[in-house]
């Protein structure tokens, strides 16, 4: 099958934001003679009590509700020992005197588990999983201060402190757990299955790497010289933020749009600002916390999760689609690279005219021994 990539010049053009944009916390401030120290809050964002609409076509539905699972809010901690918020969510008919497999769902890098993670754990568990998506910390009801810090490590344990959390109930099968990572938390996911072979079979879709997408921002289009700029800002905002400056963001989805705005950031505006799918966050990591996915490398070692199996869903019109395709060919049998038609990156966030909800059946039905 073709399939359309984005040419180096649109990529530059584009550059993401993931790498360059950096959003401000206010003017910067002289340093200190000492460090002053300084109260983090979260960087929850206050919806707006009106929404732009948003294009609900092909089955677009990230608020889904199921009238045929039973839905828990749970908290579990992990290996830092943070709190971690999630979801549970357990068919209405599971026969809680049986073991069952179950799936761990991550949310997009950015949002929380209430855009895209909810959606596939309650589809998931309609099919007779039982599921739990949840939020990542330092993002959402979970813990981490400050708040929308970036650690790779701790995303990736937050996979397995649900794995932790699932072992300990009766009517979960501890040998038949898998895991689904959407957009950045596939690369989490992989990080998270390379050191944790409790995850039995690990599905990615949309996924971003997000070390290289820092570090080489679409189709390897920022050099080296941009990349180092980005570091040095990165590290002199550290200075003000321990001399008790303000946080600064960077990246996410902007705010409004225009006629010029390039098309990524129409289509993530599409989904996290409007009522198609907006919910409490702004998706802007912080900046000195974003520069430790410049040492992230998800795909090293990623053969070795092999025997266990890996699932590779991406849209054949999708600007991540590159990441999905380098994973695949580095990754060791049993493998498969599914691609959408027509599909792009944030389109298989909630489009469930789109998500190949039956394939993701069909692979942890074979994997998992489900009965």
């Amino acid at each position: 099958m073709k399939m359309k990539l984005f040419s180096n010049k649109l990529a530059k053009t584009i550059m993401l934001g993931l790498s360059l944009t950096i959003v401000g916390g206010g003017a910067a401030v002289a340093l200190a003679a000492q460090h002053v120290k300084q109260t983090q809050i979260k960087a929850v964002k206050k919806l707006p009590v009106s929404l732009p609409a948003g294009d609900m076509l092909r089955g677009a539905d990230n608020f889904y509700k199921s009238d045929k699972v039973d839905v828990q809010k749970v908290t579990f901690h992990n290996s830092y020992n943070m709190k971690v918020a999630g979801n549970l969510f357990v068919p209405k008919n599971l026969d809680k005197s049986k073991k069952h497999s179950a799936i761990v769902v991550g949310h997009p890098m950015g949002a929380v588990k209430e855009q895209s993670a909810n959606l596939y754990a309650q589809k998931m568990a309609d099919k007779g999983y039982v599921t739990i998506s949840y939020d990542m910390s330092f993002w959402g009801d979970s813990e981490g201060e400050p708040g929308n810090n970036v650690s790779p490590d701790i995303y990736a344990d937050d996979f397995s402190a649900a794995v932790d959390f699932l072992d300990t109930l009766a009517y979960v099968d501890r040998g038949n757990i898998g895991v689904i990572g959407i957009c950045g938390s596939g690369s989490f996911a992989i990080s998270a299955a390379k050191i944790d072979p409790r995850m039995k079979a690990v599905a990615t879709v949309s996924m971003y790497d997000m070390g290289s997408v820092n570090r080489n921002a679409l189709n390897h289009s920022q050099t080296l010289a941009q990349r180092k700029k980005i570091i040095a800002d990165a590290a002199s905002q550290r200075d003000i933020e321990y001399a008790g400056g303000q946080l600064k963001y960077t990246s996410g989805t902007p705010e409004k749009i225009d006629a010029k705005s390039s098309p990524i950031a129409k289509e993530f505006y599409d989904f996290y600002r409007t009522s198609r799918g907006a919910a409490n966050t702004t998706t802007q990591p912080t900046l000195t916390g974003n520069m430790k996915f410049m040492n992230f490398y998800p795909f090293n070692d990623i053969e070795t999760i092999s025997p266990r199996p890996l699932l590779f869903i991406t849209g054949t019109k999708a600007h991540s689609i590159e990441f999905s395709k380098d994973a695949y060919a580095k990754a060791a049998e049993p493998k498969e690279l599914y691609l959408v038609p027509n599909a792009g990156h944030a389109d298989l966030y909630d489009r469930t005219d789109l998500i190949p909800f039956d394939k993701l059946t069909q692979f942890f039905n074979k994997y998992l021994n489900k009965k």
